[in-house]
């Protein structure tokens, strides 16, 4: 496993909410659903992106865009067009005075819209996430991203499949949706305009890139600095210098700070206890990660697990 990997690992989408919405122009479709991320893929026709009071970012066939929660967002043929229907949580949608229009524009298997044979059509799937691995990756993302159709050849195979009602069918859109995402953050994180997180970039040297897979890959190994440059083949100073260099922090406090992470979503589960979960990301016993996560945290691994 390498970093990116185990920072979508939290992020994975089960049953997400997976919508195809075909609309003429003039539209404008306003999105309150407050969900932490979204991803946008338009297949059809032309439109534009209204995040807060940002300039409109114009959407074109192809183009998928990822929206950070949980603000509400606006997607519109025209930034000047009237919002026409509101996307509310529960996936609830209404006019903007609150008539309902679920039955309304319910076309069909996953689909919605005004018009089956509309000129615009857009997919959008939306991730419930929860917890501290999902909140690192979300994180580094601005506000949005838009990545262009020229760098994603999913976005036809995603819509030939949204449609589907076959067995199975909300795990493949699932698995789909995954891939989709993982594929426009590899391209983003490439763009020049960016803000690429050191984690990431790290992943292509050869010596720290493969210190960072070893330490997400298995985390409950006692690591050292020494056990660790042995692992990748350099001496101790060489890999603290260079994985500080690139990460920005020494590979032990970043090994405490991944462990942590992991434990804060463990401890999420009714049948862990702290020390099955202390276990699980390298703490020889429940004190020693309770004394760790109140350190770095300022609370109990109980107090935590009260909070959430």
């Amino acid at each position: 496993m390498d970093a990116l990997a185990g920072l979508l690992d939290g992020p994975r989408a089960r049953g997400a909410f997976l919508m195809r919405t075909v609309l003429d122009p003039p539209y404008s479709v306003r999105i309150e659903d407050r969900a932490p991320l979204c991803v946008v893929a338009l297949v059809r026709g032309d439109g534009c992106l209204l995040v807060g009071d940002g300039a409109p970012v114009p959407l074109r066939a192809g183009d998928v865009a990822v929206v950070r929660g949980p603000e509400p967002y606006t997607l519109a043929d025209d930034p000047a067009t009237p919002v026409q229907a509101v996307i509310h949580p529960g996936e609830i949608s209404t006019t903007p005075d609150g008539a309902a229009l679920c039955e309304q524009w319910g076309l069909g298997v996953r689909t919605w819209g005004a018009n089956p044979d509309g000129a615009v059509v857009m997919l959008s799937g939306t991730y419930q996430l929860d917890g501290e691995v999902s909140r690192r990756l979300l994180s580094v993302l601005p506000p949005f991203l838009v990545v262009p159709r020229a760098e994603l050849p999913l976005v036809p195979l995603l819509a030939a499949e949204i449609t589907r009602d076959e067995p199975g069918q909300e795990a493949v859109l699932d698995r789909m949706l995954d891939l989709l995402l993982i594929s426009v953050l590899r391209a983003w994180f490439c763009r020049p305009e960016a803000d690429t997180p050191s984690w990431y970039t790290a992943h292509a040297d050869p010596v720290v890139g493969r210190a960072l897979r070893l330490l997400h890959s298995d985390p409950a190994r006692p690591w050292t600095v020494g056990s660790l440059a042995d692992a990748v083949g350099v001496s101790r100073a060489a890999l603290a210098r260079r994985f500080t260099e690139l990460v920005g922090e020494p590979p032990m406090a970043y090994l405490t700070d991944w462990r942590l992470t992991l434990a804060a979503d463990l401890l999420r589960e009714p049948s862990a206890t702290v020390g099955s979960v202390a276990r699980q990301v390298g703490y020889s016993t429940a004190f020693a990660l309770s004394t760790a996560f109140k350190r770095e945290r300022g609370i109990s691994p109980s107090e935590h697990r009260a909070t959430t």
